[in-house]
């Protein structure tokens, strides 16, 4: 797909220019979503290419799935910022662009005239985001990876057994959260563009992400000093809540309110439970969970995890089973979500997992396969030959 069938696409960004000069999984992750909104993203790459090419295994074809996972629908050019005829490539696919993404080391485009002030001043209409891992301030010489950001958040405090060790995430969680909050700040700063015709420079950290991302937990620190503990599967606030053996497995349940936890004791056959004064509100299940539990694993344990979701979950009570990875994605198809999409054309088409909004007139797409390095440096140069911006 060349980029000019790209610019005049049918999705909600069509014909916004996103000049990506990020890399790893935030700032690709963030760039993924808006090319898959019909923004034309073009992804330069220094001549090593994004170092998750690179991560694996698992791959396909020689090259990580982790680069193929926030890499689809857009353009690689290699640049090296270093040789003058690159950085000058650099900038006409800046002066191209309506939005410019990069996760740079605080101060390491300075060098190159790409730094917030001179960006400001050269385009003033643009959209400039920057993502770092611990701000610009007195984290601006520590470098951002997501394990690190996922111990210094309490993250990892607050994540695996009471009498365990503290526990990382199964994913790269914070890089996620830190795209997704990027492409929000991105979108919101493109509609005041609309209004007032100027752009702006926005500002990103992991840090900040994580902590704004452990909602109910920092906040109950900010707000009242509380200092949240490791409780494994648990809950803090609400009981019952997370996995329950039952005469084969374990079933998660969460009842989230009373309303639910009737219904609940109902199908357990144990009614009365909703009018004991230990477990008539949401309060008083957390106070006396552990008398709970025991109630509910003896009456649990009597019936299989089968059994009992198709009960429950016929009565409105909250259930699932805990799943692998594989098994996840099966479960989404089984329930119709269509949770793998096949993205690119002929041979270079390569599944991968679809974007999760679906819009009523202008859908997103999966036209272009995570392009190999470089692979579309001409198409860029020819493009930027005959690409002219709109001056509205």
């Amino acid at each position: 797909m060349s980029l000019t069938s790209n610019t005049r696409g049918t999705g909600p960004l069509s014909g916004v220019v996103v000049a990506d000069f990020s890399r790893i999984l935030a700032g690709p992750y963030c760039t993924m979503l808006l090319a898959d909104m019909g923004a034309t993203v073009i992804k330069v790459e220094g001549p090593e290419g994004d170092d998750t090419r690179l991560y694996k295994p698992p791959s396909v074809n020689g090259i990580g799935t982790y680069y193929l996972s926030v890499n689809r629908n857009k353009h690689s050019i290699v640049l090296d910022l270093k040789d003058p005829q690159d950085l000058e490539t650099a900038y006409e696919i800046i002066d191209a662009a309506d939005v410019f993404i990069e996760n740079f080391k605080p101060g390491g485009l300075a060098q190159f005239g790409l730094d917030a002030e001179s960006v400001a001043e050269r385009w003033p209409q643009l959209v400039h985001a920057s993502i770092t891992g611990f701000g610009t301030k007195g984290g601006s010489h520590l470098p951002g990876y997501d394990l690190l950001i996922q111990g210094v958040s309490g993250f990892m405090s607050v994540t695996g057994s009471p009498d365990g060790p503290p526990q990382r995430g199964g994913v790269a969680l914070f890089d996620v959260i830190t795209g997704l909050h990027a492409a929000v700040a991105v979108l919101g700063a493109l509609n005041e563009r609309g209004v007032s015709g100027n752009g702006q420079h926005v500002e990103l950290d992991l840090l900040s992400a994580a902590l704004s991302g452990l909602v109910n937990q920092t906040t109950g620190y900010a707000a009242c000093g509380n200092d949240p503990q490791r409780l494994g599967n648990e809950h803090p606030s609400l009981f019952p809540y997370g996995p329950f053996p039952t005469a084969d497995k374990e079933l998660i349940i969460t009842v989230a309110n009373n309303s639910q936890f009737t219904r609940f004791s109902t199908v357990l056959g144990m009614p009365d439970l909703v009018r004991d004064p230990r477990f008539d509100s949401v309060e008083h299940r957390n106070t006396n969970r552990e008398e709970l539990r025991v109630l509910l694993n003896g009456a649990l344990r009597t019936e299989t995890a089968e059994t009992w979701a198709s009960r429950l979950q016929a009565a409105g009570v909250p259930c699932a089973p805990i799943l692998s990875i594989p098994e996840g994605v099966q479960y989404a198809a089984s329930l119709g979500l269509d949770p793998v999409v096949q993205v690119g054309q002929g041979d270079e088409t390569v599944p991968l997992i679809k974007n999760p909004v679906s819009y009523s007139r202008t859908p997103v797409s999966y036209d272009k396969a995570p392009p190999a390095l470089g692979a579309d440096t001409e198409d860029v140069r020819q493009w930027l030959r005959t690409h002219r911006k709109d001056p509205s």
